[in-house]
């Protein structure tokens, strides 16, 4: 399988030259690094040639990397049945620059790329419908950067006065806990009875009354 994906690798980088970035085999499975612009005719070269024929779109989803000056990854999956081979491409880019939809291509990418609109902020040219998928409407931010806080920034709920949904900026009415991350049964300054015979210390007197 390893030669097959090196081969295939070989015919990709050949066929689209500045198109690819870089191979990577790892695991037995052949990731591509693709220029943003590109992906569209990479995507379309993987669909039709006869080599290749990955007709089978398997994802789209986004990884953040917030130390990158192009902190996100567009990560791809596409299966080919014909030949019973995987393949993932990899697109870079930051939270302004917008990657092309490859909708055109494979129309199951339509609500990946949504989902990953919502989740991260990437954004798609040429999408037919870029709107966020998961979260509700007016939502602030998105969930899946590692800078969004994990208590988001509004709350819902029901007003019954009201009679209908209400958002409010999120209340916190305890303070964060500051926790040492010890078990329940570390830190104690007493000896609980039977743990003489473990540490060597006299037992515990018995408790009065």
């Amino acid at each position: 399988m390893d030669e097959t994906l090196k081969d295939l690798a070989l015919h990709v980088s050949g066929a689209l030259p500045g198109a690819v970035a870089g191979t990577s085999l790892a695991f037995g499975e052949l990731t591509l690094a693709v220029d943003a612009s590109q992906i569209v005719k990479v995507a379309t070269f993987l669909r039709d040639d006869p080599a290749c024929l990955f007709h089978c779109f398997v994802d789209v989803c986004g990884v953040d990397y917030p130390s990158r000056d192009k902190r996100f990854d567009v990560v791809y999956h596409l299966l080919s049945l014909k030949h019973n081979v995987r393949i993932r491409l990899k697109v870079e880019t930051d939270e302004y620059t917008p990657v092309p939809s490859i909708c055109g291509v494979f129309p199951g990418a339509n609500w990946f790329e949504r989902e990953a609109y919502d989740m991260y902020g990437i954004l798609f040219t040429n999408h037919p419908e870029l709107r966020r998928l998961l979260t509700d409407y007016g939502f602030d931010g998105h969930p899946l950067r590692k800078d969004f806080p994990t208590s988001g920034f509004v709350e819902v709920r029901y007003d019954d006065e009201l009679k209908r949904v209400v958002y409010e900026p999120v209340r916190l009415p305890q303070e964060f806990r500051n926790f040492d991350f010890l078990s329940p049964w570390e830190g104690v300054d007493y000896v609980l009875p039977g743990d003489e015979k473990a540490s060597g210390q006299p037992p515990a007197p018995p408790k009065a009354g």
